[in-house]
């Protein structure tokens, strides 16, 4: 059994309403300057829960794909603001530049030294992550992602000192979220569930949270797309992108999450959408390695068990193909502006991710990396 350690938020609350007792927590902690990251759509809320704190900003120029530049600016704002608490409200995008911020604030670092593994030294301010869309696992998590512009790679920071102090999951904040980013962000969701049971690190500890997170996205997903006010969907959405997120400290991803983030760095596909393109290719790349592991992701998505481990995977992908096709989700590189021409550069850089490629249960070559992108050029299923 390999060795992990579990980073968990000291208040994690779930359930729907529960954004009522974020206000109770900023009061026992008697903060009296809050800066709020949150997208357009998250300022009512926003506005709703920093009522009568004498002093608070809330700051709204997120990017859908984080770059260092739009960080570093929203940084240098929250600096001049003093803030003792930093909240991140939205989707992941908003959730990471806030845990960021708070890590940061306090001038001893820059965003070009924490690149990596374990370089924060520390954190300048409270942090409280409220999501509003199941997909990233931020909440949980003790990672964030950057764009660098200078490579056109998005980058990462992990760090104990990126867990929140308190997170609250309400699946109410979720129901007006788009059928497309619904899809997107659980499907997201989904990847990190089953990129972490299938892991070569993996754990029968994160192995419970995975498998049933595979169970609660692929049971809820189409409704949650085709019947967004249906709370009872939205509910077992953000469960799964909880277990999931709760995944990405002990184990993490693997080559699925590498390979999309050149679709995101150079071209901007948003990181949920890239997940879900790539998903079933790697699946069927990576089962031959592992068909016991990926016949329990099978079952897990509702797939009939087939008369072996490896007949029951491919019943899987083809179940996880049907699942996709059903959200509407685009599913062709060649459909997003992207040239055939790129692949071996997408390919390469894919493969540079060695953080995420070591945990992989099958190598991957170059020219498999091609492969795969090649039939998710096609969208072939």
């Amino acid at each position: 059994m390999n060795t992990i350690s579990l980073l968990q938020v000291p208040l994690l609350t779930v359930g729907s309403g529960c954004l009522a007792l974020c206000r109770k927590f900023l009061d026992e902690q008697g903060v009296k300057r809050v800066f709020l990251i949150a997208p357009p759509f998250g300022r009512e809320i926003a506005e709703k829960l920093l009522a009568e704190i004498p002093h608070s900003m809330i700051e709204s120029s997120i990017e859908v794909e984080p770059t260092v530049s739009g960080f570093n600016l929203i940084l240098d704002r929250a600096r001049e603001f003093h803030p003792d608490i930093v909240i991140g409200l939205g989707g992941g995008s908003a959730l990471d530049v806030a845990k960021l911020v708070a890590a940061l604030l306090d001038g001893k670092q820059k965003i070009s030294d924490v690149f990596g593994i374990g370089l924060l030294k520390g954190r300048g301010a409270l942090l409280v992550c409220i999501p509003t869309t199941a997909g990233t696992g931020s909440k949980v998590s003790p990672n964030a992602i950057l764009l660098d512009e200078t490579d056109q790679m998005k980058k990462g920071v992990i760090s104990p000192w990126l867990v929140p102090d308190a997170a609250f999951v309400d699946a109410e904040l979720t129901l007006s979220v788009p059928a497309a980013v619904t899809a997107a962000t659980g499907l997201d969701a989904l990847t990190h569930c089953i990129e972490a049971y299938t892991n070569r690190y993996a754990h029968p500890l994160v192995d419970t949270w995975a498998i049933e997170g595979v169970r609660l996205i692929g049971g809820a997903l189409v409704d949650a797309v085709r019947r967004p006010s249906n709370l009872a969907a939205r509910e077992n959405m953000a469960l799964g992108s909880l277990f999931g997120g709760l995944c990405l400290g002990p184990v993490n991803t693997a080559a699925v999450h590498a390979l999309s983030y050149p679709l995101g760095g150079r071209f901007h596909v948003a990181h949920g959408h890239a997940n879900a393109i790539l998903l079933p290719h790697v699946m069927g790349f990576n089962a031959v390695a592992a068909p016991d592991r990926y016949s329990v992701v099978a079952l897990a998505l509702g797939a009939s068990p087939g008369p072996s481990d490896a007949a029951t995977a491919e019943a899987g992908i083809r179940t996880l193909w049907s699942l996709i096709h059903s959200t509407g989700l685009e599913m062709r590189i060649s459909a997003l502006g992207i040239d055939e021409s790129e692949i071996p550069g997408l390919a390469a850089a894919g493969l540079g991710v060695k953080r995420l490629m070591k945990n992989n249960p099958r190598e991957m070559s170059q020219q498999d990396a091609e492969a795969i992108y090649q039939a998710a050029f096609r969208g072939a299923d």
